[in-house]
């Protein structure tokens, strides 16, 4: 843990330290450049800000076009200016190019930040495509509804064998039942004058 946090508070030291040399150098070169009082330290802030939405897009989004190429142009300003204080340039008599540039910048700045900040990334756009093919989509036909199941017949009874001599007795029994009421004979009451099983009743009434 204790190792962490050195190596953390180490990373951070030198964190400020390069902040604070690039910015101080930024300072120097609007300062020669004709740039004095707040406006000399105006730069560097919009440098160093520039370089943070750059970073930001690049960590956030798709569209890394954009952010690529502003923070290379904010990367160059902080660099060159690091470099130009190096002696490599007379503070004292800066050429009108680095003059052109400094007055310049605080144009380019505010033209990268606002297309940084108000651009619409490509995953919103991909995101928008994407819900807008799931809507053409068509809806599937809707499917028709089961069959019911064909209602099998119950199985037929088997056959009840019939004596012969039974099935003549049944036809008397009808014969007499028809003359005495003029109707024929039901089946339960063939059965009640019979005395036989229900099975039999019917096969008998079939024979009849």
């Amino acid at each position: 843990m204790r190792a962490q946090l050195a190596r953390v508070d180490a990373v951070l030291v030198q964190a400020v330290i390069a902040a604070a040399l690039s910015f101080a150098h930024l300072h120097d070169i609007a300062s020669a450049a004709g740039q004095d009082g707040w406006k000399a330290w105006a730069y560097p802030i919009s440098v160093d800000l520039l370089l943070v939405a750059a970073w930001r897009r690049l960590r956030t989004s798709d569209a890394k076009a954009a952010g690529w190429c502003w923070f290379v142009i904010a990367l160059a300003a902080s660099l060159g200016a690091n470099v130009a204080t190096a002696g490599l340039l007379d503070m004292h008599q800066v050429p009108a190019w680095l003059r052109i540039l400094v007055a310049g910048w605080p144009a380019v700045a505010f033209l990268g930040g606002t297309l940084l900040a108000h651009s619409v990334p490509t995953t919103t756009t991909a995101d928008t495509e994407e819900i807008e093919d799931q809507e053409d989509v068509p809806e599937p036909a809707p499917e028709p509804p089961a069959q019911p199941a064909a209602v099998e017949p119950p199985p037929e009874r088997p056959a009840v064998p019939v004596p012969a001599a039974l099935v003549d007795h049944a036809r008397k029994v009808a014969d007499e039942h028809r003359t005495r009421t003029g109707t024929p004979i039901d089946t339960p009451t063939l059965r009640a004058r019979l005395g036989v099983p229900a099975p039999m009743a019917e096969a008998i009434a079939a024979h009849l």
